[in-house]
């Protein structure tokens, strides 16, 4: 007896935490699709910007490409979409290949 109430008594901050972070998870889960949370993570969202940009925290910085990595079968598709607009533009000489080349 005094073995299981030491094993449970020593170790019931485990068994709270891991609860917590469980709860704590399904909460966000949850208020990540609110108005608030949307408001909130927009919030939070600014203040990283403004302490990346202010401190000059580059690990706080998303690359511009990120999403190409989340995103690969989108990231294809587009990439051969334009592909194929920048083939039909050259061989169609179109008006719009014309005001290119005016612009240079």
């Amino acid at each position: 007896m005094d073995m299981i109430n030491a094993m449970f008594g020593d170790t019931l901050w485990i068994y709270t935490a891991i609860a917590g972070a469980l709860l704590g998870a399904a909460f966000l889960a949850w208020f990540k699709e609110t108005n608030m949370g949307l408001w909130a993570y927009t919030k939070f969202d600014g203040f990283l910007d403004y302490l990346a940009i202010r401190w000059g925290w580059t690990w706080l910085q998303e690359p511009e490409d990120a999403w190409r990595k989340k995103y690969p079968k989108i990231t294809k598709k587009i990439d051969d979409m334009e592909l194929r607009l920048k083939v039909l533009e050259a061989n169609s000489g179109t008006k719009i290949i014309r005001q290119k080349k005016e612009l240079k």
